[in-house]
């Protein structure tokens, strides 16, 4: 293996077979697109970034890496990733573009594992990432071999960003701002919700980032699909949206008001920044994670409309929750396990207060956070106020 060609991976070899090793795992298949992208070191198949779906399967690409030889990682591709690998070879060191669908693919995965790891491996894989059918398979090669959950090693890989990893996310995080404030600028009495949508999806795609989705409320109500609404004078906007830039995830909520902010909008858009700002003071490597939740929790208990907002804080970056996990099923299904261990610097976090007004509307805003020794340093931070539609 050309040991050159892993310089700009986002993660160390080591640490992935440190972390096997404590799961218990000899053997790792990874199948999500967003694992096999991150393993790749930032590669991910265009023609079916937006889908699965090819024939009558899906496509499926896996990476099959051994622990303690990573001269011996494969990537099963579909055939079509022959032409990306004749243009920017990959690095692993086998490289597998056999398959069309899910069992052309894991067949071609097992007969690796046969001639590449040991005879009975205890094989780490992604749960819910692996279709049945390739999973039948798998089962009926190795019947004596234990198949272990490796979503929680792959989580802890991607924990703590590189510096290369960060200056994409603040990228995408700044883009993202900057499509919302063009949006709302655009914007003006009698636009839709669908004509909102579309014109922010515009504005990302101009700005080179891939369109991932928006949640768009206007006036009173708390509805935050597409629909024909329109937006009247002096009613809010909220709009939160996630945008992909290579591979990362910038996700933000910026407000908008067609009109000039009265002194009850101030009032309530100062709620949510208080306490945003003292969960932000919480945050620096070596504080535990739970100490910021407190931190925004008790804030927010002191607040006029309390009763009718809610704080949320997790980690992100590939996806849009990943570690650090912070609080138990808040809204998303999974435990906080984070809550009581240290931040680590180079850890990014998604801070959000969402106050759900019952006459003024849906209003919020949600930060991106990269952890620093001493503090942290906020991406995207322009607009975090009052924005104002175009009311000429």
């Amino acid at each position: 293996m050309d040991i050159n060609s892993t310089d700009t991976l986002p993660y160390d070899f080591n640490h992935l077979d440190d972390l096997m090793e404590e799961a218990g795992i000899d053997v790792l298949l990874a199948t999500s697109k967003h694992n096999v992208q991150y393993l790749l070191g930032g590669y991910r198949f265009i023609f079916f970034s937006a889908m699965d779906a090819i024939g009558h399967s899906r496509y499926l690409p896996i990476i099959v890496y051994v622990r303690g030889a990573p001269e011996k990682t494969a990537y099963i591709a579909n055939r079509m990733e022959g032409m990306e690998h004749a243009n920017n070879p990959f690095w692993t060191p086998h490289f597998k573009p056999v398959a069309w669908g899910s069992t052309d693919a894991m067949a071609d995965a097992i007969q690796h594992l046969k001639s590449a790891a040991p005879a009975s491996p205890r094989i780490g894989i992604e749960p819910g990432f692996l279709p049945i059918d390739a999973a039948q398979n798998l089962v009926a090669a190795y019947s004596n071999a234990p198949l272990v959950d490796a979503c929680g090693v792959l989580e802890r890989l991607r924990a703590v960003k590189t510096p290369a990893e960060l200056a994409l996310l603040k990228d995408a995080s700044e883009r993202i701002g900057q499509s919302m404030q063009a949006t709302i600028t655009a914007s003006r009495e009698g636009s839709t919700k669908h004509e909102i949508i579309e014109r922010l999806r515009q504005e990302e795609t101009g700005r080179g980032l891939q369109f991932e989705y928006v949640l768009l409320t206007l006036g009173a109500s708390h509805n935050r699909a597409a629909s024909g609404q329109s937006w009247a004078k002096g009613e809010v906007l909220s709009i939160d949206s996630g945008g992909n830039l290579d591979g990362y995830i910038g996700d933000i909520c910026r407000m908008g008001v067609l009109g000039e902010p009265d002194s009850e909008l101030e009032d309530l858009l100062e709620e949510i920044e208080t306490i945003q700002q003292a969960a932000f003071s919480k945050v620096r490597a070596g504080a535990l994670g739970g100490d910021l939740i407190e931190a925004g929790q008790q804030a927010l208990a002191k607040q006029p409309n309390r009763n009718s907002t809610d704080f949320f804080a997790h980690g992100m970056g590939v996806i849009t929750h990943e570690a650090p996990f912070l609080m138990t099923n808040h809204p998303v299904a999974y435990e906080g396990v984070d809550a009581d261990k240290p931040l680590k610097a180079g850890m990014v976090l998604s801070v959000e207060t969402t106050m759900q007004h019952p006459s003024r509307g849906f209003i919020k805003l949600e930060d991106t956070l990269a952890v620093t020794e001493n503090g942290f340093e906020l991406y995207g931070s322009e607009g975090r106020g009052w924005n104002r539609g175009d009311t000429a």
